[in-house]
């Protein structure tokens, strides 16, 4: 069994910064790809930024210049710092991974979320 805990999400200011760590724990033997994914009310969960285990990096347009996803492969975490936020980054914020279990092979795994407010 793995579980993904998100942590530092908050209120900021319109301008502010926000760091963002996901740790995974668990029956692990590896973890392939991370990411980042975030969900406004009323609104499909969507791709915010991925790394792949090589440390390949993917952004959507919206966080490309302004956000930066990072991890650590020897703690199993994954980070995401957010600077120049907007009011339109507000959501609850997902961590993903894909972990290699041994004999099963590898399977998404998400974490409950952490909610980031900008006010403006």
């Amino acid at each position: 069994q793995v579980q993904l805990v998100e942590s530092g999400g908050g209120l900021v200011q319109a301008g502010g910064s926000l760091r963002l760590s996901c740790a995974a724990s668990g029956i692990i033997s590896s973890i392939d790809a991370m990411g980042w994914y975030r969900q406004a009310p009323g609104k499909q969960r969507e791709l915010v930024a991925t790394i792949t285990r090589g440390g390949t990096t993917n952004y959507a347009d919206s966080a490309k210049g302004r956000f930066t996803i990072s991890r650590d492969n020897a703690e199993n975490t994954v980070a995401l710092q957010m600077n120049s936020l907007k009011p339109g980054d507000t959501a609850v914020y997902y961590c993903n991974a894909g972990v290699v279990r041994r004999l099963i092979g590898t399977i998404e795994v998400w974490g409950q979320g952490t909610l980031v407010t900008v006010s403006s």
